[in-house]
């Protein structure tokens, strides 16, 4: 009998000091759960979090004081890009809301008066620089675009214009070059203003160069910007009704 009650005195031990161990191992798994709720709160707000708009490309807004045509083959609509510093008379191109800096682009050209008997007589030989001045609508400046050409026969022209008194009713002038341009505009710019700051041509008989206002330097087709769309502005707080306790 002696030795049954120390075996079981021996067991009622082994199960007092089991318990301490039992209790520490269901703390240790309840507390090993924690983190997997952390886990699941970060997902979470990951998934709330929205991604950025993806880059919209399209024909921008435009004002364009001096229309020069449409091409008889593309359609293509070309502006004239009169000189001076007022931005009434610049090329106006309006830009939505973006999201970090815009690209702009657009076709420059020259601007070529053809006369068929000067083509034949091969006295139309001109060499054009153009430069035009970039500024926002605030009066910043954005850069520069130039183009230079050289124009001999009517194979120089980029497409004649509709709407003149020409055989076929083509105008005399027309586009000549063809050089394209990019610019990056800054976030917040919401205008884009082209302005002529210089022309030079080159002809047999000398070289002129203009600087007056008013004076067409050159001309612009193709004009196009790709931006990502800036985010909507957050609701604004609603006034709260008169009377109302806080």
């Amino acid at each position: 009998m002696s030795r049954v009650l120390a075996r079981r005195a021996f067991v009622i031990i082994l199960l007092a000091l089991a318990a301490p161990v039992s209790a520490g191992a269901q703390t240790s798994r309840t507390t090993a759960k924690k983190p997997a709720s952390g886990t699941a709160t970060g997902k979470s707000a990951t998934t709330a979090s929205r991604p950025p708009a993806p880059p919209v490309r399209e024909a921008p807004l435009m004002q364009c004081p001096s229309i020069l045509g449409n091409g008889v083959t593309t359609q293509r609509l070309y502006c004239d890009v009169l000189g001076g510093t007022d931005p009434a008379a610049g090329l106006r191109v309006t830009l939505p809301p973006h999201a970090g800096p815009l690209t702009l682009a657009f076709t420059l050209h020259n601007r070529q008066t053809y006369s068929e008997s000067e083509a034949k007589a091969g006295r139309a030989f001109a060499r054009y620089t153009a430069t035009l001045r970039v500024t926002s609508g605030a009066g910043a400046p954005l850069g520069q675009a130039v183009v230079r050409t050289e124009f001999r026969t009517e194979k120089d022209l980029v497409e004649r214009i509709a709407g003149g008194a020409g055989p076929g009713g083509v105008k005399a002038v027309a586009p000549t070059g063809a050089e394209p341009v990019t610019l990056s505009v800054p976030e917040g710019v919401d205008e884009v203003i082209l302005s002529g700051e210089r022309l030079s041509i080159e002809r047999v008989g000398g070289t002129e160069v203009i600087t007056a206002p008013g004076r067409p330097y050159a001309v612009v087709s193709g004009v196009e910007i790709e931006y990502r769309p800036a985010p909507p502005a957050p609701p604004k707080p609603q006034p709260k009704p008169k009377g109302q306790r806080r």
